[in-house]
């Protein structure tokens, strides 16, 4: 097996037009999503995605089908995901693409595949879109966290068809995609249990996975479909809403440019870095339409959003290198300020709330990219509410002192909930942890304009530097910053970024995360004769029995 095979860059713009792996199709208030992968279409040279496996390929349509029914068929209240074959679910992520993938494309597969399924589940809690997986045949690996994912999971009764986790007989890893945590944290199966069943390369079939909890329900091959239709059926809420199309999603690329309508990202491969400047909104977008849906797709309070996870894709996929991001924003914080209240004032409106939906998950996205960010704020930008969520999620906020006062920073509505961390957290809480008093202060200021020496004061800001020391200060910081491991910096950081309760999610991006991290270098998995390496081989694995 070929290791670090170079991949052609990852585009994340897809359509259900193009899609080669997935069918969508809408009935009345009934999606179904059906698995129909294109074995010979991989992202990348090297493999075939045999028995309906994935790779970032799949899940890349898989989170555009998940938004679009979100963004576009609102009136849908039930999706259901099956397989177009009838011997095979998924049999989860291809193992040959990991075998051969670099270290860092296997973690960011792993990560973007974890925040795939948190939308999902999203999905069904906020916006009333039930995900029901609807398993005809066997369902291994990342193929079983799909339907972990879902709300409900039946499976076929045909003695065959088996739910399993065999990352670890098999593979030597981790099931890399949540599998544990939703195991126990979801679905309450008991831990000895999940003991037995994550060691059992087989899987548990019929009434046993029932028994264990492992699935909602099984059906006899003879009776599957008519049950699995009732069963959707049972679950539609009608609702009479009319979506809006996302289109197409274009920007321009220059070599390392990527120019978006609100968002500009200039990456530098010889220095590790990069720099992302964002354009805020004008005064106009605060002003909302009787019908929500006539601001549409362009609107700033959505396209922005897009365009910013666009540019953290690309960071994470096609940048890999690079370690060190500059944020910086331009335009009107009021602007910001008062869209952020007329958005809050119509939460109700299903597009607004999908709207903002969206705003808190490109935001967790920015909380778990292994980037160091550090957020520069000078006169004319425009880093209030909403947007200043971005620079309390940086791992440090540089701001300039101005004798006249012209460089500020606002607090909104935004700042106090909605936008919480996978923590449960609001930045704002997560920054202050269990100090109240500071969390109340930054929040009287809400609708204000702070200058850089009360952003100081209420600890909104790392440090503010005159227009004497700016430049050195920033330049010294920056470059320190990349002449520290990179490894070390992302323990660091993904320790320092989330204080407090743990989560479900914050248990998959991080002991899951760190976990699998470790495993996928570990000589057990990668090595020469590591399961994952030697896996299809005529060998079997040799470990090093010593346990750390």
């Amino acid at each position: 097996m070929s290791v670090n095979t170079p991949r052609p860059p990852l585009s994340f713009n897809t359509h259900p037009d193009r899609y080669r792996h997935l069918r969508l199709s809408i009935e009345g208030p009934i999606a179904r999503l059906r698995l129909a992968i294109d074995e010979d279409c991989g992202a990348a040279p090297g493999y075939q995605l045999k028995l309906n496996s994935y790779d970032i390929g799949v899940d890349i349509e898989l989170a555009d089908a998940v938004q679009r029914l979100r963004f576009e068929h609102p009136e849908v209240s039930v999706v259901c995901i099956d397989s177009a074959r009838t011997d095979i679910f998924s049999a989860g992520a291809n193992i040959f693409m990991l075998g051969q993938s670099t270290h860092s494309h296997k973690v960011n597969f792993c990560k973007y595949t974890n925040e795939t399924r948190l939308n999902i589940e999203e999905a069904t809690s906020e916006s009333g879109q039930t995900y029901v997986a609807a398993l005809n045949g066997t369902a291994s690996g990342g193929g079983y966290e799909l339907a972990l994912a879902c709300e409900e999971i039946y499976l076929i009764d045909d003695r065959n068809s088996a739910v399993s986790l065999p990352e670890l007989p098999y593979l030597g890893v981790l099931p890399g995609t949540g599998g544990l945590t939703r195991l126990v944290d979801k679905r309450k199966v008991r831990r000895d249990l999940a003991d037995c069943f994550c060691t059992l390369a087989e899987g548990v079939k019929g009434r046993r996975a029932l028994k264990w909890g492992l699935v909602d329900g099984i059906f006899p091959k003879s009776s599957y479909d008519e049950q699995i239709t009732a069963r959707l059926n049972e679950l539609v809420v009608p609702r009479d809403l009319q979506g809006v199309d996302l289109g197409e999603f274009e920007y321009e690329q220059e070599d390392d440019c990527y120019r978006y309508r609100h968002v500009q990202l200039e990456i530098k491969p010889n220095e590790r870095s990069a720099h992302i400047k964002i354009q805020g909104p004008d005064a106009a977008a605060s002003q909302l339409p009787d019908d929500v849906r006539e601001i549409g797709v362009h609107a700033w309070a959505l396209r922005m959003w897009r365009e910013l996870e666009n540019a953290l894709l690309q960071l994470r996929f096609n940048y890999d290198d690079v370690g060190m991001i500059t944020i910086e924003s331009a335009g009107d914080p009021q602007a910001v300020i008062a869209l952020d209240e007329a958005l809050e004032a119509r939460r109700d409106h299903w597009f607004v709330r999908e709207i903002l939906l969206f705003q808190k998950r490109v935001l967790k996205m920015l909380d778990v990219t292994a980037r160091s960010f550090f957020v520069l704020i000078k006169p004319g930008n425009c880093f209030a509410g909403s947007l200043f969520e971005v620079a309390l999620a940086c791992d440090r906020a540089y701001m300039l002192a101005d004798d006249d006062e012209q460089n500020t920073i606002g607090i909104s509505v935004r700042n106090a909930s909605g936008l919480p961390m996978g923590n449960g957290l609001t930045r704002l809480q997560n920054r202050f942890y269990q100090a109240g008093p500071e969390v109340e202060a930054a929040l009287e200021q809400r609708g204000k304009l702070l200058t850089t020496e009360q952003a100081e004061k209420l600890g909104l800001v790392t440090e503010a530097f005159d227009e004497y020391d700016w430049d050195d200060e920033v330049r010294v910081a920056c470059e320190e910053r990349i002449s520290f491991s990179p490894d070390g910096l992302t323990g660091m950081e993904a320790n320092l970024r989330f204080v407090g309760p743990e989560t479900m999610e914050t248990r998959i991006f991080g002991r899951l995360s760190a976990w699998q991290n470790w495993i996928f270098i570990r000589p057990n998995a990668t090595g020469k004769t590591g399961a994952l390496t030697t896996y299809g081989q005529s060998i079997s694995a040799k470990f090093q029995w010593s346990r750390t």
